[in-house]
């Protein structure tokens, strides 16, 4: 078997810094290019482009700043185009800006299409050879490194093949070390990509040929793989696919398919693990959320629903799963729904550390079917499922139980509302009796709750609500339609969702309420008191000082007759 390092090696080269911020939405600061600058060069992609210092203040101050950072191997790269028509390489703006960024390595685009020659830069096909050759030999002369990217090489080529190659053979002269054959419209399909990359290999020998695709077609991975599978060694794309119309090609995506599938190295050795994570990071800097079927490092790419397959997984996980998660750092995820089987219920009981009682999967898995006709869904709310199976043991003892709740909503004065819930509890041999405000009805409901619990349970404190989400199910029903809620919680133990469903909102949300702050305080180790409240408890019922934005009622302490 090769080795890792004995693999053919093939070049990344990322450019989430330029291409990808022209994607809809995403903008990014000098920070946040700098941020994501050294989480790429940890990884370990062979180069990172880092904008155009030519067009535009931001870029040319973000390669000011970031010739201070250590990059180890990976290499900094400018962007820019070739001189325009009529300029000598040395008087022309955007060369002299990418000579002065001060990075070991140029990339410069050129016109391969006809059509953009004569039509855009309104120059003539022999001047457009001239520009390229020209342009790429001042900035070798500079001692840089030039990557040439060769604009719309694919339709260039289709239109007249002859002269698309002789632009490739211009920069070739010129010295680029790497050739990009670009798929700039993203109209191209693989089988059309990959033999139009061979004649470019055999038009430029000694010159590395590489893929810089878009994805108009939904084929930006597969024409990239095209290109490797032509003989390029060299593959341009953005993380998560950003990039402008339908973006780029996905490197989180190229990356795993050349390393685990083509045998090709990327990476140094067990760097592909830190891949998930990488995408998780760049998608939270873009304020982006992360597509979760995205292939390799999605949330749903090892994630498994039916029960059928769920059932096959536990006798052999290769049967429904192409490679093992953890090659890419994430990790496989069994689903429970109406569609699960009891190999699902064990399964995840497993996945969340639980044990089952014998027998009792299948009375869970009743219950679990019976919950989702109701309007519940447990996909994302694994700490329901989890209490769910708890609650199934012989020896379950709930931490608390609402005995009833009371809630008030209005207005006072001109302009003032208030919400305000009174709630009593059972906790072991105790009742506690409580009230509390909030901004809004489950505002005042949290507050009320966790005042009871907090003498029993003072790490309740611990425990906040990170998101609070509502779906109407069947809004044809109107103001009767079933009510979905999903709470986001999290302590310093991590985070957790839960799940509620009524055509009450505020029993709905109760009922998320009640799972989020059980999970989080079994989490914390909490267990059920086996003894009377003691006296300094008590006293804490009493006196204890609620949050500065709350007006909570003393909690009252009823011995259980």
């Amino acid at each position: 078997m090769t080795s890792h390092n004995e693999r053919p090696f093939v070049e990344t080269y990322d450019t989430t810094l330029r291409d990808g911020s022209q994607g809809e939405g995403i903008s990014y600061t000098i920070d946040d290019k700098l941020r994501i600058l050294k989480h790429l060069a940890a990884f370990g992609v062979t180069y990172i482009e880092g904008g155009w210092p030519g067009s535009n203040p931001k870029d040319a101050e973000f390669f000011g700043r970031a010739r201070d950072i250590d990059l180890g191997t990976t290499q900094l790269a400018a962007f820019g185009s070739t001189r325009r028509a009529g300029l000598a390489p040395e008087d022309d703006p955007n060369l002299q800006a990418l000579v002065a960024a001060g990075t070991p390595v140029c990339t410069i685009f050129g016109k391969t299409w006809n059509l953009h020659v004569t039509e855009v830069l309104r120059t003539t096909l022999e001047q457009n050879l001239k520009m390229i050759e020209e342009s790429v030999a001042f900035l070798r002369a500079a001692g840089k490194r030039v990557i040439y990217d060769a604009e719309h090489f694919f339709d260039g080529f289709k239109a007249d093949s002859e002269y698309a190659l002789a632009t490739l053979a211009a920069a070739a002269r010129g010295g680029a070390e790497v050739i990009a054959l670009c798929d700039t419209n993203g109209g191209g399909l693989p089988w059309t990509i990959e033999p139009a990359a061979r004649r470019a290999i055999e038009a430029v020998p000694g010159v590395r040929i590489g893929a810089h695709v878009h994805d108009d077609t939904g084929c930006g991975v597969a024409n990239t793989l095209a290109v490797i599978q032509a003989g390029g060694r060299h593959v341009q794309g953005t993380i998560n696919g950003y990039g402008e119309r339908c973006g780029n090609a996905n490197l989180s995506v190229i990356i795993p398919n050349l390393e685990l599938k083509l045998g090709y190295r990327c990476l140094e050795p067990g760097k592909l693990r830190e891949i998930s994570e990488l995408s998780r990071f760049v998608a939270d800097i873009a304020n982006q959320h992360l597509d979760p079927q995205t292939a390799y490092i999605g949330k749903s790419a090892f994630a498994h629903k039916g029960g059928v397959h769920v059932a096959a997984m536990r006798r052999n996980e290769s049967s429904y799963q192409h490679v093992a998660p953890e090659l890419v750092g994430n990790a496989m995820r069994v689903l429970v729904s109406e569609l699960s089987g009891r190999a699902n219920v064990l399964s995840k009981a497993e996945e969340l550390g639980m044990t089952v009682d014998a027998g009792t999967e299948a009375e869970a898995l009743q219950d679990i079917k019976a919950a989702e006709a109701r309007g519940l869904s447990f996909e994302s709310a694994e700490a329901s499922v989890a209490l769910l199976l708890q609650r199934k043991k012989a020896d379950y003892t709930p931490l608390f139980e609402i005995l009833d709740y009371q809630i008030q909503v209005g207005k006072r004065g001109a302009s003032d509302t208030f919400a305000e819930a009174v709630v009593k509890i059972r906790v072991g041999d105790e009742l506690l009796h409580t009230a509390a405000s909030g901004n809004g009805p489950v505002g005042a409901l949290d507050a009320a709750l966790r005042k009871a619990l907090l003498p029993v349970y003072p790490m309740v404190n611990r425990i906040h609500l990170a998101d609070y989400k509502v779906r109407i199910l069947d809004s044809a029903s109107g103001t009767g339609a079933i009510t979905r809620v999903l709470l986001d919680s999290q302590s310093d133990e991590g985070a957790w969702s839960t799940v509620g469903a009524s055509s009450n909102i505020i029993e709905a949300s109760l009922e998320a309420l009640i799972d989020s702050i059980e999970y989080g305080l079994l989490r914390q180790g909490a267990s059920p008191p086996t003894e009377p409240l003691s006296g300094e408890a008590r006293a804490l019922a009493r006196n204890s000082d609620p949050p500065p934005s709350l007006k909570v009622a003393p909690a009252a302490v009823f011995p259980r007759s």
